[in-house]
């Protein structure tokens, strides 16, 4: 199957949702996982997947559509984002609240979102939600939650499928309250009609609209922002995983080009700094020039193009990224959790990596990344890790579970991980397997 067809049947798949994910559900197995229903996904040494919220081979309802970002309110409730579907405005926030051995309920709070992503509290309090073409907030502790909700930063492009590749909004507080917000690449290596600017540069990115960038909107007080953004970094394909650490570095995790072949190119990892570029259209990993804009060797062997503080697997889609600080699993402490939600061989994965003072992983002399069915690669590049993997059984089953598509994560009070699985519209939880 060509990567064209294979994106076409996984696109047909998340715009109808139910008849593509009705094929494989989870199966739940015999004991539990620390009080939740235990699913038939191989983990670490130590560690198990219970069943939080969504559908199983044993009782296949489903009320998540797109279930992906996750924010705990208290040791018993959590929020959740759905996409609900890829066109409209059907996306929701959920309120889940669950308790070991006593089942999850699902209360809906806010309807008609057009694909909400990103979750996060704010310093006042509230909760924060990455719209398509804006970001809100709303009181959640409010007897009407939706009532509560209004617009906080507006006029980010009003992607549409198939228009715009990348229409998801993310963002992250800086230490100052400014928000960083991403907004994506319109297309792929922008090599459409019409896509050099008069100096030859790719209109997409260079020109007014100020794609493929990171773009911070100053906090100016009594619970605003600015509208008027400065572009912090530029040449970024899709950053909805955006992450800082502890430390202040701001990290993003690359969804790189839709080329062909199964082994290049390799995602990317890159370490934010003011007024870089980080190669897109023109590069690829370190110093490659695209097929689109073989003209930009040169530019991409120069220091001008920022290069990738880590190569990631090909194809393996980061969506989210976080520095496990719970207590649940000491050896995880301070290391870097990564969900791979790419539907080849190399996703369906929870990967974790050494990092150093600044949360940047640690490069392996020798590195190496796992695929299903063939262990694990040899890179054959630089720089890149070998990554510790928590779920190293999360590949298609039959009759077990569907390959995993996991999203967005959460560390919880008592320090288990929580993960969303927007393909299968679950809710699951990774904690110690006693």
């Amino acid at each position: 199957m060509t990567m064209l067809r294979t994106w076409a049947v996984a696109a047909m798949c998340l715009l109808s949702v139910l008849p593509c994910a009705a094929r494989e559900r989870y199966a739940v197995q015999g004991a539990s996982c620390d009080g939740y229903p235990r699913l038939a996904i191989e983990t670490m040494r130590g560690m198990c997947a219970g069943l939080v919220a969504g559908p199983t081979v044993q009782d296949p309802a489903r009320e998540l559509r797109l279930p992906r970002s996750l924010l705990q309110l208290d040791a018993d409730t959590w929020l959740v984002t759905d996409l609900g579907r890829w066109d409209g405005s059907r996306g929701a926030v959920w309120k889940l609240r669950t308790r070991p051995e006593e089942g999850a309920t699902l209360e809906r709070l806010i309807d008609g979102l057009h694909l909400p992503h990103t979750i996060a509290r704010g310093a006042d309090g509230l909760v924060y939600i990455g719209e398509m073409s804006r970001i809100v907030r709303f009181d959640p502790t409010a007897a009407a939650p939706a009532e509560t909700l209004e617009p906080v930063v507006t006029g980010l492009p009003d992607n549409r499928l198939h228009t715009h590749r990348h229409p998801l909004s993310s963002f992250v507080f800086l230490p100052n309250g400014d928000l960083l917000v991403n907004v994506g690449a319109p297309s792929d290596q922008c090599d459409g009609e019409g896509s050099r600017t008069d100096a030859g540069l790719c209109a997409e990115s260079e020109g007014e609209s100020d794609a493929a960038s990171l773009r911070v909107y100053p906090r100016i007080g009594d619970g605003r922002w600015s509208q008027e953004y400065t572009v912090l970094a530029r040449g970024l394909r899709n950053s909805v995983a955006l992450a800082m650490h502890s430390s202040g570095t701001v990290l993003q995790a690359e969804n790189s080009y839709d080329f062909q072949s199964r082994w290049v190119p390799y995602e990317e990892l890159n370490v934010i700094e003011a007024g870089r570029h980080f190669g897109w259209p023109y590069c690829t990993a370190t110093s490659n020039a695209t097929p689109a804009w073989p003209d930009r060797a040169a530019w991409c062997r120069s220091d001008a193009h920022a290069t990738p503080a880590l190569l990631l697997p090909p194809h393996a889609a980061p969506l989210d990224m976080l520095w496990y600080d719970g207590a649940m699993f000491p050896a995880l402490q301070g290391r870097m959790l990564m969900s791979w939600h790419g539907y080849r061989s190399v996703g369906g994965r929870i990967a974790s990596f050494a990092v150093d003072a600044r949360g940047v992983p640690v490069p392996d002399a020798h590195p190496r990344f796992p695929v299903y069915g063939a262990g694990f690669r040899a890179y054959g590049a630089v720089p890149a890790a070998t990554p510790v993997v928590l779920t190293p059984g999360w590949n298609r089953s039959a009759g077990l579970r569907p390959q995993g598509s996991p999203v967005g994560m959460a560390i919880a009070d008592d320090g288990a991980i929580w993960v969303a699985d927007d393909r299968a519209g679950v809710v699951i939880r990774l904690a110690t397997d006693e």
